[in-house]
């Protein structure tokens, strides 16, 4: 399906020269002199760049071929991750540059997205809040501030900054967008 200057938005997915992009930041511009154009900012599935392209009247950009599979993350081999797809248990794996940032929330059993471009893996979404296991964290000391953060180590393998009255072998909550902690599962 082709897609217009008049249907950008954001979080729209295209596909430019053969890569999928999708739309982060979307401007309209209409400029006393001319005609109107879009300035948009893309962000590559492939390699997670995010480059600038303005739109003209006229031009136009394709709808990638891009698909979402539920699946299970195995686990980490030293050089790729192994994901099976939990309806008909077929496996993939992915290289470290298209897990992201995603592998520093994955634990094995858990379930994630799977993007698919052209029937080819290219990107992995952990769920967006995820409960993680502290294994590593420096002990609380008479006297440390009630608002203060210390570091602390995830079973995942993360680093987070967590309040001081958390200890290791606490499960919290953290947000995979942000890296940030959210709470204290009970």
């Amino acid at each position: 399906m082709s897609i217009s200057m008049s249907d950008l938005k954001k979080g729209l997915k295209i596909e430019l020269d053969k890569i999928p992009y999708k739309i982060i930041e979307y401007q309209h511009v209409k400029p006393g002199k001319g005609a109107a154009f879009v300035r948009c900012k893309i962000k590559s599935f492939l390699n997670n760049k995010v480059i600038e392209k303005t739109f003209h009247a006229g031009d136009k950009c394709q709808e990638p071929n891009i698909e979402q599979k539920t699946m299970q993350f195995l686990y980490d081999d030293g050089e790729y991750l192994q994901f099976m797809d939990i309806k008909s248990y077929e496996q993939i794996n992915l290289n470290y540059d298209q897990a992201n940032s995603a592998k520093n929330w994955l634990i094995d059993g858990m379930t994630c997205d799977i993007l698919f471009f052209n029937n080819n893996a290219i990107s992995v979404e952990p769920p967006s809040v995820v409960e993680l296991k502290i294994i590593e964290t420096p002990p609380n000391f008479k006297g440390d501030s009630q608002g203060g953060k210390k570091t602390a180590k995830l079973e995942s393998g993360a680093i987070v900054q967590v309040p001081y009255h958390i200890i290791e072998s606490d499960i919290i909550k953290v947000d995979t967008k942000t890296g940030e902690y959210l709470e204290k599962v009970k």
